[in-house]
């Protein structure tokens, strides 16, 4: 019999396969179908510092409002329901969470700065979260900030959510530092037990009508795991921390790529958006047989089995590889 279990932040899981932050996760009853799927742990949706800080601010300014007029107005509070849901019906919705589920479910904080995050990881933690994703999404546009700079906010933001909790942190990053070995070694240096690669840089678009940026969100494909599996290998083996692939995981051929380039987990959404929550369990049928086919009798057996950890000088073959990629196209067609 296969084993799919494997190991993430300290948990067992019973497979690799985790629903990633996302949409579906806002509702009670498609974390429960996922739980019935086959998913191992569920990462909520993220609660955003935008959320907290306005949640302050405009307590704040209804409270002195009211007291130069009426009682009344203490009930003015932010209409939030648009954006997402509050603070407060996020720590909610991590406790009915928990009751809904055995599988171990994840909270997600999305943001920049220290702000009201190290009180909410406290507050996620009393609600239940088994553990907590920090979805570090900082775009610099000031030229005049260095990458050095950006890199210690991350740092000192990670030693200080650690420092205020006992549940494991995990960090998902994007792809756009200029040597990822070195972050993720200094992330987990920093006390993170996960490594999350990657966040989505979701870009708009121009309309050229009316001249606006308008939103454009495009579910992922498998060709975004490449990236993943290409960084996740690299960083096999030099560090503690557990990593974890998200964006790109579509089928049992993704799964088992993201297990033999090192990562604990695989993660999912899109996949979901697309062909359903049900679809989960087809990706577990085909990965079992896979396996027994090709004679593995476990997923830890598999993790890291096609790293770099055996590469004595990485540079030299990554170089070998990028002149083997160029060299390999070969035109279809006659160019005039």
């Amino acid at each position: 019999m296969v084993n799919l279990t494997t190991n993430y932040l300290g948990m067992k899981l019973r497979s690799p396969l985790v629903a990633s932050a996302g949409p579906l996760c806002k509702d009670i009853d498609h974390i429960r179908r996922m739980e019935d799927a086959g998913l191992s742990a569920i990462v909520l949706h993220s609660l955003f510092e935008e959320q907290i800080e306005v949640e302050s601010e405009d307590l704040d300014r209804s409270l002195e409002l009211g007291s130069d007029s009426y009682a009344e107005s203490l009930t003015f509070l932010p209409e939030m329901g648009a954006y997402n849901i509050g603070p407060d019906a996020y720590l909610n919705h991590i406790r009915k969470a928990k009751e809904a589920v055995k599988v171990p479910v994840i909270a997600s904080l999305n943001g920049t700065s220290m702000g009201g995050w190290i009180r909410y990881a406290r507050m996620m933690e009393d609600a239940g979260a088994d553990g907590l994703e920090l979805n570090v999404y900082d775009l610099p546009t000031n030229p005049d900030t260095p990458g050095a700079a950006i890199e210690a906010g991350y740092i000192d933001l990670i030693k200080h959510i650690v420092k205020s909790v006992h549940i494991p942190v995990a960090v998902k990053i994007g792809p756009f530092f200029s040597s990822i070995p070195n972050i993720v070694r200094r992330l987990d240096d920093a006390g993170a037990k996960g490594v999350v690669m990657f966040n989505r840089f979701y870009q708009p678009d121009f309309d050229l009508q009316t001249l606006e940026v308008i939103p454009d969100l495009l579910l992922s494909n498998s060709s975004e795991l490449l990236l993943r599996l290409h960084w996740t290998a690299i960083c096999y083996g030099k560090i503690h921390a557990d990593m974890a692939i998200t964006g790109g995981v579509h089928s049992a051929f993704d799964v088992l790529k993201s297990m033999m380039a090192g990562a604990r987990v695989a993660m999912m959404t899109s996949v979901m958006l697309r062909r359903g929550i049900a679809f989960v369990g087809e990706i577990e049928k085909e990965l079992v047989a896979w396996m027994e086919e090709n004679e593995y009798e476990s997923i830890q057996q598999m993790q890291g089995s096609m790293s770099y950890q055996s590469v004595s000088n990485t540079s030299a073959y990554e170089r070998g590889n990028y002149m083997r990629v160029l060299s390999s196209y070969s035109l279809r067609s006659r160019v005039v």
